[in-house]
């Protein structure tokens, strides 16, 4: 039965990093188990990546996408090894949606790891090298944010992406209107208006024709029902309705991620605690700006798993 309070979530890229994970590795022969699974997919060696480096090869979309779906799963698996508490929901940033879809048994690992591979790739070969750019904006609100990227557009892209956080927002498009937009944010008093080091403009309109190329590709795909009801990153909807789910998973590609509102959301359903379930406590530090009162915590290695552990069964 699930514990009706709890909700674990899945970061996106940004959280990876060289050695992630290897703390965890040493007391779980699951994680070394899982990464093999992945790397006979990928035909590569995921786990000496994402151990050695070098970090630039790990910084590829294309391979930041599979890595952190294995890394997310293999946490999961560590917790279910453990009986941990079923969460009553899940959600993943980004990429993290797909690593939530696995864990909710909407779609087998391996298809899983192949499927983010391709969108990585998709998603790097709709935009050329350096010609797009991601900034955050920090210490403006949404509706600030929207106007200046407008007004920053002048005919080109550059849109909100990511709603992080209170004061907190990702925006993307081309690397020129990306750039005024940082000019603008800066003029009208943020506090940071920072570039950020990504291979691609995600969740903007850039992205229609990479989401055209892999609609195509999730199609073939066979998706099931989810055994957990997870929150997408479009609408902040709660899915189990396996068609419903990919139809939500193509506009995610050039339509932003509202993670505002999708804590919000659990906080609505009840939930009083969240675990973030992967390399890394990006998400944690949202949450806990989102809402204060919310327990969030992290796994990331043994320490943190008893914590997380006892946190869940209260």
């Amino acid at each position: 039965m699930a514990n009706k309070h709890l909700a674990l979530v899945f970061p996106g890229q940004g959280s990876q990093a060289v050695g992630m994970l290897s703390a965890l590795a040493q007391d779980f022969d699951i994680v070394a188990a899982t990464f093999d699974q992945a790397s006979e997919r990928l035909g590569y060696d995921l786990w000496a990546l994402a151990q050695n480096g070098p970090e630039a090869d790990l910084n590829r979309t294309a391979v930041t996408q599979p890595a952190l779906l294995t890394a997310g799963v293999a946490v999961w698996r560590i917790w279910q090894s453990r009986n941990g508490p079923v969460p009553s929901l899940l959600a993943g940033h980004s990429l993290g949606e797909y690593t939530a879809l696995v864990c909710a048994g909407v779609l087998p690992f391996d298809q899983a790891v192949s499927l983010v591979e391709d969108r990585g790739k998709a998603m790097q070969s709709a935009v050329a090298e350096g010609s797009g750019l991601m900034a955050a904006i920090l210490g403006l609100d949404d509706a600030a944010v929207e106007i200046l990227c407008r007004a920053a557009a002048q005919g080109q892209v550059v849109t909100t992406a990511n709603y992080n956080s209170p004061g907190q927002v990702v925006i993307a498009g081309d690397h020129d209107a990306v750039q005024r937009a940082i000019d603008l944010a800066r003029e009208q008093g943020a506090k940071r208006a920072i570039p950020l080091s990504v291979s691609v403009p995600s969740h903007c309109a850039l992205m229609r024709d990479a989401a055209t190329v892999f609609a195509a590709r999730i199609e073939a795909v066979d998706f099931t029902d989810a055994a957990i009801p997870v929150i997408q990153n479009v609408d902040a909807t709660a899915r189990t309705g396996s068609a419903d789910i990919k139809a939500a998973l193509i506009r995610q590609l050039h339509e932003p991620v509202r993670w505002v509102d999708s804590v919000h959301g659990m906080k609505a359903a009840g939930i009083t605690t969240i675990i973030e379930s992967g390399p890394g406590k990006v998400l944690t530090g949202l949450i806990k700006r989102i809402d204060r009162d919310m327990n969030a915590l992290a796994i990331n290695d043994p320490v943190s798993l008893e914590t997380a552990l006892q946190e869940a069964d209260k």
